[in-house]
């Protein structure tokens, strides 16, 4: 049996990083493991593509970081939301659904006319 297509359309780890972080502040690792966790292991995401989508999400302000230590007592860089990444979060989400149930009408069977 193939494996089902993994390929996340361009913007959706923001926004899957803006709502896991909508519940707590995470570290990056935290944060993989917890998206990975809620698809049910569909979306597996490179360290290299979080780190990058992370260092933009701080330098557009959407996201706040600081360095703490973990449960295992190492230094982590955690990020949590601002005022700013909240927006952010709401503006996808509505863009997200919209685009949901646009592509639910396309691809609902079609009746036969009569």
């Amino acid at each position: 049996m193939q494996d089902p297509n993994t390929d996340v359309i361009q913007g959706t780890l923001d926004m899957l990083i803006l709502k896991t972080l909508s519940l707590q502040p995470l570290h990056g690792y935290g944060i993989a493991r917890r998206i990975e966790q809620i698809s049910r292991g569909t979306f597996k995401v490179n360290p290299g593509s979080l780190l990058t989508a992370l260092q933009r999400l701080e330098r557009s302000g959407s996201l706040d970081a600081e360095w703490k230590q973990t449960e295992n007592s190492r230094r982590a860089k955690f990020y949590s939301l601002t005022a700013s990444g909240r927006k952010q979060l709401a503006r996808e989400a509505r863009d997200w659904q919209r685009t949901a149930d646009l592509l639910a009408a396309f691809l609902a069977p079609r009746k036969e006319a009569t």
